[in-house]
């Protein structure tokens, strides 16, 4: 990779705790990844355990930025080379596909012109939902990727779709979409 800044937004899944590996992987790949988390995100795992894989301050709320007259989202949002998020859940995913902007992950993904990549991470019945289904096809037909989900043992016990990709499967698309540049 060429020291890309990969912006990860992290949601409040049960799978959030895979994103601290894709966090560590893309670091040790030579990326910058600068995470935002959702507040429900913080409730799974906390931010100081993406600061400390990414060496890379956390952003949890709009108003986190105090070092700077420039708003924190916005800096971010330029940064990005990449926006992925992962975990996405259906919460995230409506918001982005109806323009709502009422955390820093979602005003980020609203202020980035950097590719937007989602790796979904729901219950399969959430995922194939009518309204989850169509805020999927919306993002896509902006642009939007979608890494999975994967199909499996999902975290309530159910079988189905909705799991999140493999953090190293993930990775392998980040990396290889940056080789390809």
């Amino acid at each position: 990779m060429k020291n890309p800044t990969i912006v990860l937004g992290v949601c409040g899944s049960i799978a959030c705790y895979k994103a601290a590996e894709i966090a560590s992987q893309l670091t040790r790949s030579g990326a910058r990844v600068r995470t935002v988390m959702t507040r429900h995100a913080t409730e799974f795992v906390t931010p100081l355990t993406f600061q400390t894989l990414t060496r890379e301050r956390v952003t949890v709320g709009v108003f986190d930025e105090k070092e700077s007259w420039h708003p924190g989202h916005i800096e971010i949002a330029d940064s990005a080379d990449l926006f992925l998020v992962a975990p996405a859940t259906a919460n995230t995913l409506a918001k982005l596909a109806h323009g709502i902007a009422d955390d820093a992950l979602t005003s980020i993904a609203l202020a980035t012109p950097a590719p937007v990549w989602l790796a979904p991470a729901m219950n399969g019945k959430m995922w194939l939902h009518p309204a989850t289904r169509d805020n999927a096809d919306r993002l896509a037909s902006r642009g939007v990727r979608f890494l999975g989900p994967a199909s499996g043992e999902l975290a309530c016990g159910y079988q189905g779709t909705g799991r999140l990709l493999e953090p190293e499967a993930i990775v392998a698309e980040v990396v290889g979409f940056f080789e390809r540049l």
